[in-house]
């Protein structure tokens, strides 16, 4: 009897990470999901999804910022499967940091959550993601190429992310494919709304005018969980802002 597939998930319980978990529980995988402080979310997500499929779901918590944190996620991770098929670095931490006012706090969450947690993931769970040929798959952002005033920090810490998808394509080839998805404009930041102006703004410069939504993300990491011969790239979802 085939077993089911497993995929973790980082930042899991809300918008992106939330669609990609309940996308591949459409497809019968087991679902780690990771959160931090959304608990509530988490649960209410784990409790869905079993609800369906029994006993498909589990969840993490863990800090991505904090070592110690990252080690009990791989510990746990461990335990609860031997092997898994798809690691899916989603968590983020998003917000401005203007020059005048970085300070090494701004930094270290920063990088924690968007470059250094998902790296030090990778290493842990790297034995069982070899042990079933397994990929990961980072997300990334489009509005790197183009540089984005008051978020050098947050940049610099995709870009990096973008850079260890290319270098561990390379170095975890031909056992785990690494590739990124980079969105674009696609939703508004957490806790901000913007207006119809600001929307309409923004999909001026879209060719495929419209702004983009959690399924389009999803449907790219289904696309690269299934694909046995892309490794090392960086797949923007943007509807076409980037050329």
């Amino acid at each position: 009897m085939q077993m089911n597939k497993t995929i973790l998930i980082t930042g899991a319980a809300k918008r992106i990470g939330r669609d990609i978990a309940l996308a591949f529980s459409d497809l019968d995988w087991n679902i780690i999901i990771h959160y931090n402080s959304s608990k509530k979310e988490a649960d209410e997500l784990a409790s869905q999804i079993n609800s369906t499929n029994p006993d498909s779901a589990k969840t993490v918590q863990g800090n991505l910022d904090i070592a110690e944190d990252v080690t009990r996620i791989i510990n746990k991770v461990i335990d609860m499967y031997p092997s898994i098929d798809l690691l899916v670095n989603n968590a983020s931490t998003f917000y401005p940091t203007p020059i005048e006012e970085i300070s090494e706090k701004h930094w270290n969450k920063l990088i924690g959550s968007n470059l250094k947690g998902p790296l030090f993931l990778i290493q842990g769970l790297k034995e069982n993601l070899k042990a079933v040929n397994g990929s990961i798959i980072n997300i990334t952002d489009t509005n790197l190429v183009k540089g984005v005033p008051n978020y050098s920090i947050y940049s610099a810490a995709k870009a990096g992310l973008e850079a260890i998808t290319k270098g561990l394509a390379r170095e975890l080839a031909p056992n785990i494919k690494v590739n990124a998805v980079a969105p674009g404009a696609m939703l508004e930041p957490p806790d901000v709304i913007w207006s119809e102006e600001q929307k309409n703004k923004v999909i001026e410069n879209i060719p495929a005018k419209r702004m983009g939504s959690e399924k389009d993300i999803t449907e790219a990491v289904k696309f690269l969980a299934y694909s046995d011969y892309i490794t090392g790239q960086i797949i923007k979802v943007d509807g076409g802002r980037s050329l």
